[in-house]
């Protein structure tokens, strides 16, 4: 079951709810480096997962998917299945 796709603005507002548990994910791509920066610190310390969608550098391409442990690869893969790469959302 999914309660659906929600984007409110804010990439970094995103990534502290991923880091909170209230947002199960968070993908997005071009984003600035200052807006997703101390979000990654803080769903890297609640022990969630980062990791940029074509393999490259986070802070450099912008390009973002975060989630916790369990969910992150099961969220890539239906990502990339739906080719949803170029469309942002939080789930």
């Amino acid at each position: 079951a999914t309660a659906g796709i929600r984007r409110n603005g804010s990439a970094a507002l995103d990534l502290a709810w991923v880091a909170a548990g209230r947002f199960d994910g968070f993908w997005e791509r071009n984003l600035q480096s200052w807006d997703i920066a101390a979000g990654i610190v803080l769903v890297r310390e609640a022990g969630g997962m980062i990791s940029e969608l074509d393999g490259g550098d986070v802070l450099q391409t912008g390009s973002i998917l975060a989630a916790n442990v369990d969910l992150h690869p099961k969220l890539e893969k239906q990502i990339r299945h739906a080719g949803s790469f170029g469309k942002a959302a939080s789930v």
